[in-house]
């Protein structure tokens, strides 16, 4: 969590759930990113959505588009 949404959190965590604050400070102490232990089941069923609805998700196709110029720009105008 970023400073100051961080400080937000754990207030809340203190307010609704005493003593949850300190399991996660132990677990992801200030890390901006969290993995789950699940992370392998749970990008397999992500993919599987993905492809059952036609939905891109892979990186390096969704951004293709990059390698794609036009060979001809036009210039447009105001007037």
């Amino acid at each position: 969590l970023r400073e100051g949404d961080r400080e937000h959190f754990y207030n809340a965590l203190d307010r609704n759930f005493p003593g949850l604050k300190e399991k996660y400070q132990k677990r992801y102490g200030y890390s901006y990113q969290l993995s789950s232990d699940r992370s392998s089941e749970l990008m397999t069923l992500f993919q599987e959505k993905c492809q059952n609805n036609n939905i891109v998700w892979e990186i390096d196709t969704c951004f293709q588009y990059l390698h794609h110029f036009p060979e001809k720009y036009t210039q447009l105008t105001l007037f």
